[in-house]
């Protein structure tokens, strides 16, 4: 299943750089790789080290950047940004799923409610074909609510 997913993203990746003029260099198709191994979010920083660790490819964080770019504009990539954070998850065949965000220690944790998904696709948006969608609940973690419960 994952080695066709694999497939799938890169001839989405192939066809979009041939409609858009870019090159098809075996750099875009490792970093696209290497996000389809990655589970949950990542940012720039894990990317860049992972690249360098399990897949022995040196890549700079220009190209990293310039890349990730790439794959949001082919929807092969979504960007969040949590906080002053910019996190990225792949986006071929993601679950919806939601994202709790701690106000104190930034951790995101991500979870899914059937309910919130069925309101969501119930819910008449005139002139509007939703396509897909994003929710942030922002509060404290059990682990900064302990904290907070112990200085008091």
């Amino acid at each position: 299943m994952e080695d066709k997913i694999k497939d799938t993203v890169k001839q989405v990746l192939t066809e979009y750089l041939e409609k858009n003029g870019h090159r098809k260099t075996p750099e875009r198709y490792a970093i696209l790789d290497t996000i389809y191994s990655i589970k949950g979010h990542f940012n720039i920083e894990t990317l860049y080290q992972q690249m360098a660790e399990k897949e022995r490819f040196r890549v700079s964080r220009a190209t990293l950047y310039n890349t990730i770019i790439l794959l949001i504009d082919a929807g092969l990539v979504i960007k969040h940004q949590f906080g002053n954070t910019s996190q990225y998850e792949r986006s071929y065949n993601n679950e919806t799923h939601h994202h709790m965000i701690c106000t104190s220690c930034g951790k995101v944790s991500e979870f899914e409610d059937e309910s919130l998904k069925q309101a969501v696709s119930d819910s008449k948006l005139k002139g509007f074909q939703v396509s897909h969608y994003s929710l942030y609940v922002y509060g404290l973690c059990s682990k900064c609510i302990s904290k907070r419960k112990k200085k008091k």
